[in-house]
C-alpha cells in the first residue's frame, strides 16, 4: 500500500478512538490548557522511550495505543489552538477532520522533500524525534511562544502526529 492510504487507515483507527472517548468523556479535554496536553503527550512518548529500551511492559497496553494518544492529544492540541469552544460543542469531527487534513498536506510535502527517507529509518529513531519535538514545544511554551528563528508550536505537534503516525506503519511491516 501507498504512504497515503496506509495513513488514512491509522488517521480512521485514531479517529475511531477518539470519537469512542467522546462519548464516554464529552468534550472535557478542552479543560486541559496547552501545556497540560504537551505534557500528556510527553508521558505517552516517555512510555514508549521506556519499553523500547526496557523491553519490558507491565501496564500491559501496547505501544501502537500510545502511539495513537499522541496523535489524538496532539490534535486535541491543534484543534483547541484553532477551533472556538462553541465551534468545538458544535461541530467537533469538522474540527478534527480540518486538523487532519493540516497534517496530511504537510506530510505530503515533507514525503516528497524528503524522498520517505522515514521507510528506512527505525521505530526507536521516530519516539526520539517526538520527544525531541515535545522538548522544543515547552521551551517555546516557557518562553510565551516568543520565537527568533524556529517553527512554532503547531507545526511541532504536526510532526509529532507525522512520526506517530509513520512508526505506526512501520510496526505494521
Amino acid at each position: 500500500m501507498n504512504t497515503e492510504q496506509l495513513y488514512f487507515e491509522i488517521i480512521d483507527q485514531c479517529k475511531a478512538l477518539f470519537i469512542k472517548k467522546n462519548h464516554d468523556y464529552g468534550t472535557s479535554w478542552t479543560l486541559f490548557r496547552l501545556p497540560s496536553l504537551t505534557d500528556q503527550i510527553y508521558i505517552k512518548a516517555k512510555r514508549i522511550r521506556s519499553i523500547e529500551e526496557s523491553h519490558l511492559n507491565l501496564v500491559g497496553e501496547d505501544i501502537e495505543n500510545e502511539y495513537k494518544g499522541i496523535i489524538n492529544y496532539s490534535l486535541m492540541a491543534l484543534i483547541l489552538s484553532h477551533c472556538s469552544e462553541q465551534k468545538i460543542q458544535e461541530d467537533l469531527l469538522e474540527c478534527y477532520n480540518q486538523q487532519v487534513k493540516l497534517c496530511y498536506e504537510t506530510m505530503l510535502k515533507k514525503n516528497h522533500d524528503y524522498g520517505e527517507a522515514w521507510r528506512e529509518m527505525r521505530i526507536p529513531s521516530f519516539t526520539d524525534m517526538i520527544l525531541v519535538k515535545l522538548a522544543r514545544i515547552k521551551q517555546i511554551e516557557d518562553h510565551q511562544q516568543k520565537l527568533l528563528a524556529s517553527e512554532g508550536v503547531e507545526n511541532n505537534y504536526i510532526d509529532c502526529i507525522n512520526y506517530a503516525i509513520f512508526a505506526l506503519i512501520k510496526l505494521r511491516m
